[in-house]
């Protein structure tokens, strides 16, 4: 491990400098649409309004059809506050008609980008002839959404009295809701209302009521429920119901229950379906069933015209399970070669995988590789590898993960490290070292993450014991809004006696390269 050191830090100074896209891609031929010029605005604070009348005032002309499709595309990828700029910008151009269905979309996105209160306003506001069931449900949905449980009910009751038909969505708004809350015994009352109003209820609300149950551990009941809706002549069923009983069954223990379900699932499974693939995998690698899940894997790929992200990594993540990590690595190695898309949570689950499993050189290899073929890797799986470490006893290395973690770090973005592993490790440093390394140490850690109380107790500790001044350390306590208690006067009462100072072992985190 201490050959490569030097490699590393070269490896990691170009990591400063460079693009910490986790996911990226060759550009693409573009075409001269306005789905195009709209598109690529990835930034869901970029305003797309300038674009679309840029657009316009040079004599470009907007379709209705490819406005709407923007709309939905924009919604699917959850940039929903540049799908509201859309629907808002066809609104008050004046140019189109909106329906109820057009209201209720924009009442949607003003729910998801503004909240409940906005998307009420704009209810409100809104024509008689314009308030349906489109744009009733719309504005349930919000509520929902945000568990305004009063509000919801509220709202239904209203429905109700303005003649407004109610659908299986509505139904399954109600139940959803309650299931949010945890109130999952209020979600078979729904259910049998709904049934009782003669609304036919759909695969969803037979899988949410299904759902409630399972969480409740009532076996019996989902099962009543799945043969209900197994015998119903309105629904077809789906593989996605039998997973969710699958996974109940496996939680409670019953595999050979599970494996009948799963059994039902496949035969339900579209041959083009890389998801329901995945959810079988997954579930059957649970089971620790290894024949079929090297079997569906072949399917998959045999269906499929290409395997996504995705799909490797369920894929390795469920080798992992299996302790397959030969097989996994095998897998990881495909994907390398797949030309998709960079993406590191594929290979971060193989990591993690050897990290928990106490191959933390493996690991640590793998990063090694990932790092010299110029992809991205994260401070948090660093941070991870220095637990790792840290939980065999292999101090040095723990200390070295951590600095590459350091190293990495993004002040826009939070950084996960171990609480004990920093406690352990600052302790270390400021028994051994100086003062001045014990504060550069505390200083560097405290830039990047926020100290607990229990680090300072573990420092106070070091610091008493080898006979070093505290008043610093209580200071810097202080900036933290941590007060003196009974534990630190407890701790600074302590006497013993001063260990001799050696080498600093904080020269480890390289600290030119922290401050790069």
């Amino acid at each position: 491990m201490q050959s490569s050191r030097h490699a590393f830090k070269a490896l990691i100074r170009k990591y400063i400098i460079s693009s910490r896209w986790y996911c990226t891609n060759g550009t693409q031929k573009k075409k001269a649409s306005l789905y195009d010029k709209i598109s690529p605005l990835g930034n869901p604070k970029i305003d797309v309004t300038p674009e679309l009348k840029k657009w316009v005032d040079t004599g470009n002309k907007v379709r209705f059809a490819e406005l709407q499709r923007i709309i939905v595309d924009l919604r699917k990828r959850k940039r929903f506050s540049q799908a509201l700029q859309v629907s808002e910008w066809m609104r008050t151009a004046g140019t189109y008609m909106f329906t109820p269905v057009q209201h209720a979309v924009q009442l949607d996105l003003i729910g998801k980008v503004h909240g409940y209160l906005q998307a009420e306003r704009y209810f409100n506001s809104l024509s008689e002839h314009d308030k349906t069931g489109k744009t009733y449900g719309a504005l349930l949905h919000c509520y929902v959404r945000q568990h305004q449980t009063e509000r919801a009910l509220t709202h239904l009751k209203n429905m109700r009295e303005n003649g407004i038909a109610l659908s299986s969505v509505t139904y399954n708004d109600i139940m959803c809701m309650y299931s949010s809350i945890g109130r999952n015994d209020k979600v078979p009352e729904v259910f049998n209302q709904m049934k009782e109003n003669n609304v036919q209820p759909d695969n969803l609300s037979y899988r949410i009521c299904i759902n409630s149950l399972g969480v409740g551990s009532d076996i019996e009941g989902f099962e009543q429920i799945l043969t209900e809706m197994e015998t119903d002549a309105h629904i077809v069923m789906d593989w996605n119901t039998y997973t969710v009983v699958a996974n109940f069954y496996i939680k409670a223990g019953l595999k050979s229950m599970a494996n009948i379900v799963l059994k039902k699932a496949e035969g339900r499974l579209d041959n083009k379906d890389g998801l329901g693939y995945n959810h079988l995998i997954s579930l059957h690698s649970q089971l620790g069933n290894r024949d079929d899940v090297f079997r569906l894997w072949r399917l998959g790929q045999k269906s499929s015209k290409k395997c996504l992200n995705r799909d490797y990594k369920n894929m390795v993540e469920s080798l992992v399970r299996l302790d397959e990590l030969e097989v996994a690595e095998k897998v990881l190695k495909e994907w390398e070669s797949s030309g998709n898309c960079y993406d590191f949570r594929v290979p971060s689950v193989l990591i993690v995988g050897h990290i928990e499993k106490g191959f933390c050189k493996k690991a640590e290899a793998l990063l090694e590789r990932l790092m010299e073929m110029g992809k991205a890797t994260t401070p948090n799986i660093w941070g991870r590898l220095a637990t790792g470490y840290f939980e065999k006893g292999e101090m040095e290395n723990a200390f070295e993960s951590l600095k590459v973690a350091l190293s990495l770090h993004d002040s826009s973005k939070e950084i996960k490290l171990d609480d004990k592993v920093i406690a352990e490790l600052l302790r270390v440093v400021c028994r051994k070292g100086s003062r001045e390394d014990c504060e550069k140490a505390l200083s560097i850690l405290r830039s990047v993450i926020p100290l607990r109380r229990r680090t300072y107790y573990s420092l106070l500790k070091a610091y008493v014991a080898s006979g070093k001044e505290v008043d610093r350390l209580l200071d810097t306590m202080k900036l933290d809004n941590y007060e003196e208690d009974e534990e630190t006067l407890k701790i600074l009462s302590l006497t013993q006696n001063a260990c001799k100072t050696s080498s600093s072992p904080w020269k480890m985190l390289d600290t030119s390269i922290l401050s790069a």
